[in-house]
């Protein structure tokens, strides 16, 4: 990535960077802040790279450091979701579970679960008596026991 400026390091949301104070910011939807290498589009329009450990999910609020000392802060993107509301926790779990065995990225709430909009999914639930809510915002799945850039293969 020639003539660009050069991401490479991470700095968790919960460590250091907390008393960093940066103005620049990457906004990137939760499909790019799984992957490893890219390139994207600072709040400044600067077109920088991004090229750091395979395995690393950039979470809203993380920060990258380039070579040169400059810090961005990663925002999540307002992405297209699906939320089911529920206090009933026999429905929440019965969710998260045919959910799940779907292989949904998932996002869990205290009384709420959140995935990316899919409307044969949103079919199902609403099969099972619960209500689902379209709207734009952030998306933070579960990374998972498993988690890593390389597929994993298991019998069903």
């Amino acid at each position: 990535m020639p003539d660009i400026l050069l991401f490479e390091k991470v700095i968790k949301h919960h460590h250091e960077h907390e008393l960093i104070d940066t103005e620049l910011t990457l906004t990137l939807p939760f499909e790019k802040r799984q992957k490893s290498r890219f390139r994207a589009q600072m709040n400044t329009g600067e077109d920088v790279g991004v090229l750091i450990t395979r395995g690393v999910v950039l979470r809203g609020g993380d920060c990258l450091k380039s070579n040169d000392g400059k810090i961005v802060k990663i925002i999540a993107a307002n992405e297209n979701v699906s939320t089911v509301h529920c206090d009933n926790a026999f429905d929440l779990a019965r969710a998260a579970y045919h959910l799940g065995n779907r292989h949904v990225g998932l996002q869990v709430g205290e009384s709420w679960l959140r995935y990316l909009k899919d409307h044969v999914l949103d079919e199902m639930l609403e099969g099972f008596g619960l209500t689902i809510l379209h709207e734009q915002a952030p998306f933070e799945p579960e990374v998972g026991a498993y988690h890593s850039q390389q597929h994993h293969q298991h019998a069903h």
